[in-house]
């Protein structure tokens, strides 16, 4: 049993992190201090002047850990990657900000590629981002590959090339080939330059570089070139269309504003660069009614530039709480000066409130959106219980499906939808284990009764130890059960349910001869729907992701299965060995056609190793 009593007394005197912890064991709260035993007293003393949101979480705090530091600035610092790796639910957090896409540029690299990625690491390389419009971010790098003729390929490509032959891109003159020794590391290092540029929103270059060459290749007559050139301008213009000029200085400058209702709140950036506006994105914060405005922005920077590759100059704020602290934190992370400014009047002042009726904006259409979609599941889900005839409305669905190839990484997938939506924390993936071959039946009871006993179980050891209700893996049993199949696969989960004594309903998601959605199969009997109702499209949704899930769980362990059973029958090559040797060549035919010193080269392959590469595949021919 914690002693509160006592942990609080013995509380140092130093700065550092404090970790609440409910009865599960779950942290639920992470915080900084200046001096941790005057900070984490406050919470466990009169009440009355705590907020709502400090009342409900200390009424489930069970116990609570500390790390002291030697700073105030190591103390925050420590609460950012401890809140980015629990995840509590009582801190101010970014709503899956962990899946936002960068765009990445590989500078540390001899040839550097383009892509996006949704992770960062301080490895050398160049991130933009985040970016809340996946789409325009994919956009984006499309047509970055259409004006600079820049690598896509994983080859590890050093200064002396790969002396491969090129692939199709160069042929098509999407690439120079550096992997064939066509382009030299300076030059490459000059199209890299540009793009870095381009992304920085410094475009004024580019174009007039762009716009001499084209003029050139006219005067010349080489109106092929010419018209090629035009393309290049007409896509850098359009990596730029959304630019519009707001001040006449050239400083790197964020506007961050929030507004919030009697529940959710939105904070709204705008990315000024050289005085341009380059974008802007927004980031919705829920169940923060309770939170104070310097709170809510202060935590946001954390979340934010604790994930984020750029640091501008200078952040233009409506209020804040720690500013000094941040400042020198930011200043860290930037490499220089960073100003954080409250404006009160000019310009500033009226950009940021500008970011604060965007903010508003967006709040009201993304609660008309919620709405919207509330009342089109509730109409959907009436429809289906009337369609099933049951006695309630089905608030959580969960639907199941088989995939392998001829019995191969045989795999099974359980989605939920809650109130007509996708629960994706909720999903689970089961890889069969005690069927072989291709046996869907058996598969399918296998993976059900793995589930319904589990939940069982969980829920026998929350009451024993008489626990609050866990946000346990299965604990929360569904109101209906939806099965990709017919008949078939409906007798099989109603066989495990009778035997677990469960009494759930099943339908069964069948299809016509063209693969759509077509009806239910429910208590034996195929119920046939209007394609444009309500609850036939929540059933073809629910098939669909049911499928593309196990599908694509499926397809993971068959791609490693692949890439590492040849490399597997290789002596002397570990898991880590096989790792780098993927990660440096891409594929199990360009590892084939290496030449021994490519394979010297790569991070932890020695020359035993080498040697035992070249002899395998040598024997293999």
């Amino acid at each position: 049993m914690f002693d509160f009593e006592y942990q609080l007394k013995i509380l140092p005197d130093k700065p550092g992190v404090y970790i609440m912890k409910n009865s599960m064991g779950e942290v639920i709260y992470v915080g900084k201090a200046k001096v941790l035993k005057n900070r984490v007293r406050q919470y466990f003393q009169n009440s009355k002047n705590h907020s709502e949101k400090v009342r409900v979480m200390v009424s489930h705090v069970a116990e609570f850990e500390y790390i002291v530091t030697d700073s105030e600035m190591e103390a925050l610092i420590l609460e950012c990657n401890l809140i980015k790796k629990y995840r509590p639910r009582y801190n101010i957090l970014l709503k899956d900000d962990k899946h936002y896409p960068f765009i990445k540029i590989t500078t540390n690299e001899d040839f550097p590629r383009v892509f996006v990625t949704r992770s960062i690491a301080k490895d050398g390389n160049k991130y933009f981002g985040p970016y809340t419009d996946a789409t325009a971010v994919y956009e984006t790098i499309e047509l970055i590959k259409k004006i600079f003729p820049i690598r896509t390929c994983k080859l590890n490509i050093t200064e002396q090339g790969t002396k491969c032959r090129p692939c199709l891109n160069y042929h098509i003159n999407l690439c120079k080939a550096p992997c064939a020794g066509y382009i030299d590391k300076a030059e490459y290092k000059k199209i890299i330059d540009d793009i870095i540029e381009l992304l920085n929103g410094k475009n004024s270059n580019i174009l007039e570089s762009l716009k001499k060459e084209m003029m050139e290749a006219a005067e010349n007559l080489n109106f092929e070139k010419a018209a090629s050139v035009r393309d290049k301008i007409s896509s850098v213009e359009r990596i730029s269309e959304k630019q519009k000029m707001f001040l006449g200085h050239f400083e790197d400058e964020d506007f961050i504003n929030i507004y919030g209702d009697e529940k959710d709140t939105c904070v709204q950036v705008f990315f000024l660069r050289e005085g341009k506006l380059m974008g802007r994105e927004h980031f919705m914060l829920e169940d923060t009614a309770h939170f104070e405005k310097s709170e809510i922005v202060s935590e946001f920077l954390k979340s934010f530039y604790g994930g984020t590759a750029h640091v501008p100059k200078t952040i233009y704020l409506p209020d804040l709480e720690d500013g000094e602290l941040l400042e020198q934190w930011l200043t860290m992370k930037r490499g220089s000066k960073v100003w954080l400014k409250i404006p009160k009047k000019g310009e500033k002042k009226s950009l940021l409130d500008m970011v604060e009726k965007n903010a508003k904006l967006t709040l009201e259409q993304f609660k008309f959106k919620i709405l919207r979609d509330k009342e089109i599941h509730k109409v959907a889900l009436t429809e289906l219980a009337d369609i099933l005839n049951l006695d309630y409305i089905p608030h959580r669905i969960e639907a199941y499906d088989i995939s392998n190839i001829q019995g191969m990484d045989s795999v099974g997938s359980m989605i939920v939808f809650e109130e007509g939506k996708a629960k994706n924390s909720d999903y689970r993936r089961f890889k069969i284990k005690s069927v072989k071959g291709a046996n869907d039946y058996d598969s399918m009871r296998e993976i059900l009764t793995r589930r319904f006993k589990h939940g069982l179980d969980e829920i026998k050891n929350i009451q024993e130890r008489n626990l609050e209700l866990s946000k346990g893996k299965f604990c929360v049993f569904p109101d209906l059960i939806m099965m990709d199949g017919g008949k078939g696969q409906v007798n099989i989960a109603l066989e495990v349910l009778d035997k677990l004594n469960l009494n759930i309903p099943v339908c069964g998601m069948v299809k016509d001869d063209k693969h759509n959605t077509r009806g239910l199969i429910f208590n034996n009997e195929e119920l046939l729907m209007r394609p444009s109702s309500n609850a036939m499209q929540l059933i073809t949704r629910m098939q669909d992701e049911v499928h593309r899930f196990a599908i694509t769980y499926h397809r993971s362990l068959r791609d490693k299965r692949v890439l590492h059973s040849i490399l597997e029958d290789i002596p002397n090559i570990g898991d880590k060995r096989r790792k780098e040797l993927l990660k440096n060549f891409g594929s199990i035919e360009n590892i084939k056609n290496a030449k021994y010193e490519e394979l010297i080269d790569t991070p932890s392959i020695d020359k035993k190793a080498a040697e035992s590469i070249m002899e395998f595949f040598k024997n293999q021919r």
